[in-house]
């Protein structure tokens, strides 16, 4: 009887695990290599978060090109810009460290709500929260930040 009960529950187990799998048509639509186009209201995020103005006239310059890879619930976005290169690995759901290009440390998770990335992160030196979201709206890639109530984007095309 036992036997059939941990067997039950595998079963179960496995199934609740295959429901929570991506959809194809989510698993691909981020993937890919993304070259920004243009920001909208970024300057004053980066304000917002503290970053000085030599920094935040670099940042709204800086040639960013994401390549994202999916597969499943993992990631591996590569960010490559002006003035770093960086390889960040995560799995949805699950917290990890992250830096910023100014050095601000934070530490979060991305999620998926709907065909959302949602990533919540925590700053390491104050304590406060800043938001990303990252959608595909037509051809593009939208990054979107929302920090002390002040929201930025960042518009991304396919190469």
């Amino acid at each position: 009887m036992a036997f059939l009960i941990s067997q039950f529950i595998n079963s179960l187990c496995k199934a609740l695990l295959l429901t929570r799998s991506l959809p194809t048509d989510r698993k691909m639509a981020f993937n890919g290599t993304w070259k920004i186009e243009k920001n909208e209201n970024y300057e004053k995020f980066m304000e917002a978060m503290g970053v000085n103005m030599m920094k935040r006239k670099l940042g709204a310059h800086d040639n960013l090109k994401l390549t994202i890879q999916q597969d499943g619930n993992k990631f591996l976005v590569k960010e490559s810009s002006n003035f770093r290169n960086i390889d960040i690995e995560f799995t949805l759901g699950v917290s990890f460290e992250y830096s910023l290009a100014d050095g601000t440390e934070l530490s979060g998770s991305w999620n998926l709500e709907g065909n959302k990335l949602v990533g919540t992160f925590t700053r390491k030196d104050n304590g406060k929260v800043l938001t990303a979201y990252r959608e595909i709206v037509g051809s593009e890639l939208i990054q979107t930040y929302v920090y002390e109530g002040v929201e930025a984007k960042r518009i991304f095309k396919k190469e």
